[in-house]
């Protein structure tokens, strides 16, 4: 099982959005591509914004989601 779970990601991922607008993740599809686009990151070199005993390059990258360290953006943010 998935510590923290899928809900618990897109809770802290949609924290900021107002009430009224569409939330940034709606989907399990997004926490997966965002996780694993950091991962790759990580692999490729980049210091983990997150301190632990933790080595995996996805349980890094999730965890960094998790405490808020990394940002999805929206369509909007991205253009």
């Amino acid at each position: 099982m998935l510590h923290p779970s899928y809900s618990d990601l897109m809770k802290v991922v949609n924290s900021e959005v107002e009430l009224g607008e569409a939330p940034v993740v709606n989907s399990r599809y997004s926490i997966v591509m965002a996780t694993s686009k950091r991962a790759r990151q990580i692999i490729s070199g980049e210091d983990p914004l997150v301190d632990g005993d933790v080595q995996k390059p996805l349980s890094l990258a999730v965890e960094e989601l998790n405490q808020g360290k990394i940002k999805i953006l929206g369509d909007e943010e991205e253009a």
